[in-house]
């Protein structure tokens, strides 16, 4: 067999072109700085090409060193795949999962999948990250993580998808605001700027806009809020009015509030809740079954 290079080189590199600096990207390796710029020359030689150029103050990778990074990231999802398929044969509902999930669903399930896989899967460790759909998408490509909680639809090609439920959106307004708002609702009839929603980034504003067919910008208002909560805030100091998902009005997030819940004209706007995985995972029975679950957690209340 030929001299092949070592995952443990080509895991330096991956972390050296994510960090871009050679002490940073050692200490996440738990290494010396010597030893990974080492490890890296190593694999250099072995490929007899080289892929990072480098100077007494700075570096930068070459074309060839890009691709291989990419293709590196691909080996090494493709091996740890392979451990979990190994681990994983005849106790499907074992090991580590890294889960990552977007911020207007986080703070209102996440608790309750931990609660339910310790009681249910006491075998499985759930490693929690949230982030924007972008960058969790991104991340799951990378291999960095394994499992992705989502609102959808959202374009997931290359990767699976399994719904696992159905979260309304609801309108929200002051008590005192909602006297002068006619039923049924008609958007156009609404102050120009009276509706506020989230940063562009937060998928649950292209949802909220679609689904709830806010067609006139001139109603939104040019402020975007960080979170579900601080658009809470900002509806309870009467500003205007804001749509919520169910989940988040379950989890009580309008406790302490003078909010109206309004049910938005037309057919019930709504956005899917689902999970999203690499096609070449070994855990898609890991994942369906932990989708069930998540399923019927939906499907209750919370406490």
């Amino acid at each position: 067999m030929k001299n092949l290079p070592s995952l443990k080189n080509l895991y330096y590199l991956i972390n050296l072109h994510q960090e871009q600096n050679f002490n940073r990207a050692a200490k996440k390796c738990f290494v010396s700085q010597s030893t990974l710029s080492s490890g890296i020359q190593n694999l250099e030689e072995q490929l007899g090409f080289q892929l990072i150029e480098r100077d007494h103050k700075s570096f930068m990778f070459t074309a060839t060193g890009e691709e291989v990074v990419e293709r590196a990231r691909g080996i090494l999802t493709n091996v740890e795949d392979l451990v979990e398929l190994v681990r994983s044969q005849g106790e499907p509902m074992t090991g580590e999962i890294r889960l990552g999930c977007i911020p207007t669903i986080a703070p209102f399930l996440l608790s309750r999948v931990v609660k339910l896989c310790q009681k249910d899967y006491p075998e499985m460790s759930l490693l929690l990250k949230e982030d924007t759909t972008e960058r969790l998408l991104d991340a799951l490509g990378k291999g960095e993580l394994d499992l992705l909680i989502l609102a959808l639809p959202v374009d997931t090609s290359g990767f699976h998808s399994m719904k696992v439920g159905i979260d309304p959106f609801k309108m929200v307004i002051h008590k005192e605001l909602s006297m002068d708002v006619a039923q049924p609702i008609n958007y156009q009839e609404m102050p120009d700027e009276s509706i506020f929603l989230l940063q562009n980034e937060h998928c649950i504003t292209g949802h909220a806009i679609t689904a709830c067919q806010l067609g006139n910008s001139a109603k939104i208002n040019p402020f975007a809020a960080t979170s579900l909560h601080t658009l809470v805030q900002m509806v309870n100091s009467k500003l205007g009015t804001t749509f919520l998902p169910q989940m988040a009005i379950d989890a009580g997030i309008l406790h302490d509030t003078e909010l109206k819940i309004m049910t938005p004209p037309g057919e019930s706007p709504y956005r899917d809740i689902g999970l999203v995985w690499r096609q070449t995972t070994s855990r898609i029975s890991t994942f369906r079954t932990l989708g069930l679950a998540i399923r019927e957690q939906l499907l209750q209340q919370p406490d």
